[in-house]
C-alpha cells in the first residue's frame, strides 16, 4: 500500500506540492483569522508564492503563536468540529486542536499508510499500548488508521505488564504500538513469570516517543537492549499533534518516510533559511489537506537531518532522521553542546540504573548546570565513577550525578497527568 505519489519522481512530487501550497494559501487567507491578519500586517501577496523555494518569503509560525492565539487558527465554525485534541505541553502550555470529519479521514489515511510502511497488513492484529483518552490525538489516530487497514485492534492502553501479557497470550497480536522502553518492562515481567516471549505471536513493535537509532541509523543502546533479548522488529516513528502526520520507518530502517500529499517539510537554520543538504536544522512544516487548523511554516523545535536518496523500498520521498534534540532543550555545558537524548542514551547502557531524571539550572556564573539523578539497584562509589567515565568517553564532559530513590523519581517520570515519561526538567532562568 504505497501511494503512487511516493513513487513519483522528485520533480513530480514538487509540482504536486506547489499546486497544493497555492490552494492552502488561498484557504488560510480567506478562513484563518490568524493568517489573514498576519498577511495584512506584513503586506504579503500570496499570489507571488509559486514554488516551494518561495516559502522563504513567508513568516514562520511558532509554538508561542499557537499558545497565544490558539482560537485564531481555527478556519471553521465550532459546529463542524468533531474531535478536540491537545498537545502534550512538553515545552509549554498545551494547545487545543479541533478536527473536522474530513480531518479525521485524513488522520486515518495518514496512519494507514504509515502502518503499511512498517509492514502491517489487513488481517493482522495489533495491541494498542497507548492511551486513547485525555485528548491524545495519536491514540485516536492509531485506532482510525488500523481500522482503515482492516486490522484487528486490542485497546489495552498504557502500562501494567501483567494485563499486556494476558492480552498477548489470549488474542495473539502480531504487532505492538508502544513506548520502546516499556518493552523492557514486558521482557522483565515475562522472565519473572516464565513466559516464553520469543515464542509469542509478536513479530514487531511500532515505537513512539523515544528514539531507536543513532544518527547513522544504527540501533542505539535502548533498541539493542530490547532486540538482544526479544527477537522482534522495531520500527521508529516521528509525529506531532500539530502536523497530524507521521513519519514512519519501512523495513530498511533508514528514517521516517515523508507523505508529500499531507505535508511540506523544510529544515531551517537560526535565520529561518533552509540548511544545505546533509546539515541539521529545525524541522518546519506546512500542512496540506487540513480543514480546521492548517499551519504554515510551523517550527517544531526539533533538530533533525533530512535524507534525500531513494529508499530500497521503492519510495522516492525524503526521510527524516532521528531527532538530535529539541532546540529549547539544548544545553551548553563546559563548552560542549548537549541534548537530553544523548544523555539518556548513555544512561540506558547500565542495567543497574532503574530510573533517572536530568535537571538543568542556571548557576551563579549564568551558565548551564546539569544534575542527573539516578535510582539504581546497587549503590556504590565505583559504579558512580563508572558512569562518569562513560559520560566523559561518549560526550567529552561529566555532569554532576546523584543517587536517588525509585520512590522519589517514579512519580516525576511517570506523572499521571502526562501521556509519556518525563525525564528532562529545565529550571533555567
Amino acid at each position: 500500500m504505497i501511494p503512487l505519489i511516493e513513487k513519483d519522481s522528485l520533480e513530480q512530487i514538487k509540482n504536486f506540492q506547489e499546486q497544493k501550497l497555492a490552494e492552502l494559501l488561498q484557504y488560510i487567507s480567506q478562513n484563518s483569522p490568524f493568517y489573514k491578519r498576519l498577511f495584512a500586517e506584513q503586506n504579503i501577496d500570496i499570489s507571488k508564492i509559486k514554488t516551494l523555494e518561495d516559502l522563504q518569503h513567508l513568516p514562520v509560525t511558532t509554538k508561542e503563536d499557537l499558545q497565544e492565539y490558539n482560537d485564531d487558527f481555527l478556519c471553521v465554525s465550532q459546529n463542524k468540529i468533531i474531535d478536540y485534541a491537545s498537545t502534550s505541553g512538553t515545552l509549554g502550555d498545551p494547545v487545543t486542536f479541533g478536527l473536522t470529519d474530513s480531518d479525521l479521514d485524513r488522520l486515518a489515511y495518514n496512519e494507514a499508510i504509515s502502518f503499511a510502511c512498517a509492514g502491517i497488513t489487513e488481517g493482522d492484529v495489533v495491541q494498542l499500548m497507548t492511551t486513547i483518552d485525555r485528548k491524545f490525538m495519536a491514540g485516536l489516530a492509531y485506532f482510525l488508521g488500523l481500522r482503515k487497514l482492516k486490522v484487528g485492534v486490542i485497546r489495552v492502553g498504557a502500562g501494567i505488564p501483567e494485563l499486556q501479557w494476558d492480552s498477548i497470550l489470549k488474542y495473539k497480536p502480531s504487532y505492538l504500538i508502544t513506548v520502546p522502553s516499556f518493552l523492557l518492562k514486558l521482557i522483565e515481567y515475562a522472565e519473572a513469570h516464565g513466559i516464553e516471549y520469543n515464542n509469542s505471536s509478536i513479530k514487531g513493535a511500532i515505537c513512539i516517543g523515544e528514539s531507536l537509532r543513532n544518527q547513522d541509523f544504527s540501533m542505539n543502546i535502548l533498541s539493542n537492549k530490547i532486540t538482544e533479548k526479544w527477537n522482534i522488529k522495531l520500527f521508529s516513528t516521528y509525529a506531532s499533534t500539530e502536523m497530524s502526520t507521521a513519519f514512519t520507518e519501512c523495513e530498511h530502517g533508514v528514517g521516517g518516510h515523508h507523505h508529500p500529499e499531507l505535508i511540506i517539510v523544510e529544515v531551517l537554520n537560526e535565520n529561518n533559511i533552509p540548511v544545505k543538504d546533509g546539515e541539521i536544522g529545525e524541522l518546519t512544516f506546512t500542512t496540506l489537506g487540513i480543514e480546521a487548523m492548517p499551519l504554515l511554516r510551523f517550527k517544531t523545535g526539533d533538530i533533525v537531518q533530512l535524507h534525500n536518496s531513494p529508499c530500497a523500498c521503492g519510495r522516492n520521498t525524503l526521510r527524516v532522521g532521528p531527532v538530535v534534540g529539541r532546540k529549547k532543550q539544548m544545553i551548553k555545558y563546559k563548552g560542549t553542546t548537549l541534548y537530553p537524548p544523548a544523555m539518556n542514551d548513555v544512561l540506558s547502557g547500565f542495567d543497574n540504573i532503574e530510573n533517572h531524571i536530568i535537571e538543568i539550572s542556571t548557576n551563579d556564573l549564568g551558565t548551564d548546570e546539569i544534575v542527573i539523578k539516578i535510582a539504581v539497584k546497587n549503590q556504590s562509589s565505583e559504579f558512580l565513577q563508572e558512569i562518569k567515565d562513560h559520560f566523559r568517553a561518549k560526550l567529552r564532559v561529566t555532569p554532576k550525578i546523584e543517587f536517588a530513590s525509585k520512590e522519589t523519581l517514579n512519580p516525576l517520570v511517570f506523572n499521571p497527568m502526562s501521556r509519556k515519561p518525563i525525564r528532562f526538567f529545565d529550571y533555567r532562568v
